[in-house]
């Protein structure tokens, strides 16, 4: 074991302070890592929170993990000492179901080991700690590479919201001759624009506030639509081919469903705190389908990052210092961030 400087919430009504914490030294299958930068996730706040009631303390945080390796094990032959590297939202699973054995990690029958807040496998009754802190040892299978091309404070985020909207344009097939609404533009939205206007499709934005429009054209959209404009979400009915729904507020999904053409999807992947209400009228009407996705799993992860140094992407992320955490929580929940929090473990 070793000793590593951390950043953790004690209790659901406190804030985020300074904490040491034990990390284990690698096995033959390890990679340790020294942690450059941690995305800001709002899973973050939910947890720190006791939001969701399943929150273990002390909890820290941080499942979107840019940093350079330190020591590698025996066995490890894919990384060595400095390299660049990834960690997202988890670091084991049973790597022998049908989901693991094909690279879906995410859906593992057994359950996989999130980065933080779940029972940790090496250490008997101890739960996993994540990103806020100074070094993190994880699993070979479980790290990914990152390039050198690419910020790795603006790489950070792609660990989870990155590869979050990646998975589903991947699975659904977005490209050219497909055009594509993204609604909403946060953290999640901002890459979902990106990467279907990367994948070559057309790209629609469907967001509440006027002063997005600008950005999200520069941010790839070729049309930006008001939703509280009726005149404006008509103009599109049955014209889409895919919808990610990137919000994770309250909002009527049956005026987007409407927007699909015959046989067209509509995927969540924001996680509002409260059920949707869905009328059958807006899937009957069009064979429509509205389904659900999370993260990839590590080969649909590492597709992305490579993804992503070829095409220059990047999320935009305002970077801060460790001491100001608990003000970026407040600021996430106002969404006064353009449009992820990128936190540099310097200053811890």
């Amino acid at each position: 074991m070793f000793k590593s400087a951390a950043f953790a919430a004690s209790a659901a009504d406190t804030a985020l302070g300074p904490i040491t914490i034990d990390r284990r030294n690698p096995t033959p299958d390890d990679v340790q890592i020294d942690i450059l930068y941690c995305g800001v996730c709002h899973s973050d706040l939910h947890m720190a929170r006791n939001e969701w009631g399943i929150t273990v303390f002390p909890v820290v945080p941080g499942h979107e993990i840019i940093g350079r390796v330190s020591r590698v094990g025996s066995r490890v032959t894919r990384f060595k000492q400095g390299d660049l590297v990834g960690v997202g939202c988890m670091v084991d699973s049973c790597r022998t179901c049908s989901a693991c054995k094909e690279g879906r990690e995410q859906h593992c029958e057994v359950g996989n080991t999130l980065t933080y807040g779940a029972p940790d496998k090496h250490i008997s009754g101890a739960f996993t700690y994540g990103g806020y802190s100074k070094a993190v040892t994880v699993d070979q299978h479980f790290v990914l590479k990152v390039s050198e091309k690419i910020n790795p404070a603006a790489a950070a985020p792609l660990l989870c919201a990155g590869i979050t909207t990646w998975s589903p344009l991947r699975h659904w097939k977005v490209g050219p001759g497909r055009k594509v609404g993204i609604v909403g533009l946060g953290g999640l939205g901002h890459m979902g624009v990106k990467f279907a206007h990367a994948l070559g499709a057309k790209v629609v934005l469907f967001t509440t506030s006027k002063s997005k429009a600008e950005d999200g054209k520069r941010l790839g959209a070729d049309e930006v639509v008001i939703s509280t404009d009726p005149q404006q979400m008509k103009a599109h009915i049955r014209s889409l081919d895919f919808i990610l729904d990137c919000v994770s507020a309250q909002h009527d999904i049956n005026a987007y469903l409407f927007l699909l053409k015959r046989d067209g999807t509509l995927c969540l992947v924001g996680a509002p705190d409260k059920p949707l209400a869905v009328s059958p009228f807006g899937l009957l009407s069009g064979r429509h389908s509205l389904s659900g996705s999370g993260i990839g799993g590590i080969p649909e992860t590492q597709e992305m990052l490579d993804f992503c140094a070829e095409h220059n992407i990047a999320a935009d992320v305002e970077i801060i210092p460790m001491k100001d955490i608990n003000t970026a929580y407040e600021r996430m929940l106002k969404s006064d961030v353009k449009y992820r929090f990128s936190i540099d473990m310097a200053t811890l």
